[in-house]
């Protein structure tokens, strides 16, 4: 019979890095014979771009949190459904940039709609799917939206949206990824984000190294 997949989430602020790491991780993975399936949230199914593109285009700054909210959710499930739950049940590691965290720390807590209301939207759309490890790489507020200015700078296409929110917004986001890694540390691994990319992945590596 086969086994389940691992479900490994990458999680953090804008500019955290946590993208470069997963790729990083997903590279290592692979040289080592493991079959590994890349997702990203929003996004990772052609449905999933298009309201991707909705969520972080720049000029969409009057989009509600309500309807960004349920935008999140909808490309969740129809990555789940088309892409996630495939690959585990072939037994494939999934590495996922953002989840179900980034929801509750940016809609429920930095937009305040509150846990409850994502929890339930979870349960629709998520299908009961839970990440079996998080790895959060964390990094001062101020350091990571000076990545993401350096990052957006010259590159293609507006995805700023969630970039040019407040300050005050981006602190809050820090601060509730921090708490939600409290609450569960079972499943959180908090990675220091300061460094070079290959002094975080070593880091990274460390902390799944026993999970994959």
């Amino acid at each position: 019979m086969q086994t389940r997949g691992r479900f490994i989430t990458f999680e953090g602020i804008d500019g955290s890095g946590k993208t470069t790491q997963m790729r990083i991780l997903a590279e290592r993975l692979r040289r080592e014979g493991r079959e590994v399936l890349e997702a990203v949230e929003p996004g990772g199914t052609e449905v999933g771009s298009q309201i991707r593109r909705i969520l972080l285009d720049s000029a969409n700054q009057d989009l509600r949190p309500t309807a960004e909210l349920l935008l999140y959710f909808a490309s969740r499930a129809q990555n789940v459904e088309q892409c996630i739950l495939p690959a585990l049940s072939q037994g494939k590691i999934v590495l996922c940039d953002r989840f179900t965290d980034s929801t509750l720390a940016y809609q429920g807590y930095g937009r305040g709609l509150g846990e409850e209301t994502v929890l339930t939207l979870d349960r629709i759309a998520c299908q009961g799917l839970a990440p079996d490890l998080t790895v959060l790489v964390d990094v001062d507020v101020d350091t990571g939206l000076a990545r993401a200015r350096v990052r957006n700078t010259g590159t293609a296409g507006s995805e700023t949206r969630m970039d040019d929110q407040s300050l005050d917004f981006h602190r809050k986001v820090r601060e509730a990824y921090l708490d939600l890694a409290r609450k569960h540390a079972g499943r959180f691994r908090i990675i220091d984000g300061r460094g070079t990319p290959e002094t975080v992945a070593a880091r990274v590596w460390e902390s799944v190294a026993t999970h994959v």
